[in-house]
């Protein structure tokens, strides 16, 4: 895999990366992603921190997830006992991080851990604050959105660089890196998948933040294998970029 933004210079490491996994009924697929999160050795001998919140899942995934955790005590696994949505999962994996840089990871296996060096050079070379990986940048991803996932997902970052002036070619990915103490900064209140729209446009109210964005794989998956986004969380969508651009900025 090619890397990306190498430098010359010393690269100065930070000591942990703090991975953020919101989990609903996640009972097949859960296992797996860990497996390759834990596997993925990252560059620099960075450190990993995983923090998994499973969101009130009804399926399997409890059980599972306990058998993980006593083969790899280090890891945290926080239980909602209701479910409240990917940004509200987020705000709560949030609030336990003491890693330097934090990635965010869905627990489906759309989206692969071993793009993960690649995706923190831009951070680790001092050239960005906030990466983020582009599903539609360079690299094509290895099994295509439906056509009207992907004209809904350009539409929505279309909109969303419209307002905050960025230049994304994918404001709705799953894969968003950032300095701690960057997201410390913000305070999430989506609790859905209206985080997307939001944690851009907050992002690109921060002051000199850089923000730049790293081509990544990608394997989409259907609903027929637990995709859970809705046609109505576009729409939101749409409402959240109005809102936090406009309306409401903090």
């Amino acid at each position: 895999m090619d890397k990306l933004f190498t430098s010359s210079k010393t690269i100065k490491v930070p000591g942990k990366l703090s991975v953020v996994i919101p989990c609903f009924n996640e009972e097949h697929h859960i296992r797996m992603l860990l497996e390759k999160v834990i596997s993925v050795k990252l560059d620099h001998n960075l450190e990993k921190e995983l923090i998994v919140i499973n969101d009130g899942s009804t399926d399997g995934t409890s059980e599972v997830l306990k058998k993980i955790l006593s083969e790899n005590p280090g890891m945290l696994i926080i239980d909602q006992t209701v479910n409240m949505g990917k940004g509200a999962a987020i705000r709560t994996g949030l609030s336990k991080i003491t890693g330097d840089i934090v990635i965010i990871q869905d627990a489906d296996l759309e989206y692969d851990p071993a793009d993960y060096n690649n995706l923190l050079l831009p951070i680790l070379n001092n050239k960005a604050d906030v990466v983020y990986g582009s599903r539609f940048k360079g690299r094509e991803p290895k099994r295509k959105l439906v056509f009207l996932h992907t004209t809904g997902n350009r539409f929505l970052t279309f909109l969303s660089n419209l307002f905050t002036g960025l230049n994304l070619t994918d404001m709705e990915t799953c894969y968003k890196i950032f300095k701690a103490d960057v997201i410390k900064q913000i305070n999430i209140s989506e609790n859905r998948f209206g985080f997307e729209p939001e944690i851009t446009a907050k992002v690109s109210h921060i002051k000199n933040v850089r923000i730049c964005e790293v081509p990544i794989s990608y394997i989409a998956r259907t609903y027929a294998t637990g995709k859970k986004i809705k046609w109505t969380d576009g729409f939101h969508a749409i409402w959240c970029i109005l809102k936090y651009n406009i309306f409401s900025r903090k």
